[in-house]
């Protein structure tokens, strides 16, 4: 991927001297190009404070919206204990096998929090071609993704269990593992579940199942 970083003036100084320190050269966009072993999908922040008429709602976010992380255009603060910094990203190649590592998990000083967000994603054709820069798009014969394995966190971030789902790619059907136990599971079920770690695989040419598992 491509990584577009872009010093910013520390929030606390005048307009004019912010206006000076943009002008050099240290606080231009610089592009560096990485590989990635997976991509860390953020989660919009959880409310905080809930009526009671509210209580029942959890949160929901589409997985295109988050992956509107990866689109070149969406910027993102970063902040460090001394700077700040706007960053953006851009994929330029796509691995046959993908992993999603949705950011539920916070930790500060003193506790790790964890947000409950459902992210609304389709099972099988996510298509990641808008993703791409535009001159590598014609490289890609195959850019959709079907979901394999699906790993859920339930409860709290201390005493929480995991659970993972499994497609058996020979009968195209899923599965659910904890621990010993493993029961069939309906697709629909697994787009309840609270998300932590997806494995997708490309999409086969029947846009059905995925390849391998």
């Amino acid at each position: 991927m491509r990584i577009f970083t872009k010093k910013l003036p520390h929030p606390d100084l005048p307009a004019e001297e912010k206006a000076q320190l943009l002008q050099n050269s240290e606080y231009q966009e610089m592009m560096v190009e990485s590989t990635f072993m997976y991509l860390t999908l953020d989660l919009p922040t959880a409310p905080l404070y809930k009526d009671e008429k509210e209580q029942l709602i959890i949160p929901q976010v589409p997985l295109f919206s988050i992956l509107a992380k990866f689109n070149g255009a969406t910027e993102k603060e970063y902040k460090t204990y001394k700077e700040n910094f706007l960053k953006r990203f851009q994929l330029t190649k796509l691995p046959p096998y993908l992993i999603f590592c949705i950011k539920r998990f916070t930790k500060n000083n003193f506790f790790v929090e964890k947000n409950p967000t459902i992210v609304n994603f389709p099972i099988t054709n996510v298509d990641l071609r808008e993703y791409l820069s535009e001159e590598v798009q014609a490289a890609h014969t195959n850019t959709t993704y079907d979901l394999i394995a699906n790993i859920v966190h339930d409860g709290k971030p201390s005493e929480g269990s995991y659970r993972i789902h499994v497609l058996h790619h020979g009968t195209g059907k899923w599965y659910e593992l904890q621990d010993l136990q493993v029961t069939d599971i309906l697709p629909q079920m697994i787009t309840l579940s609270e998300a932590y770690i997806q494995v997708r695989g490309f999409g086969d040419s029947k846009g059905g199942g995925s390849q391998g598992t």
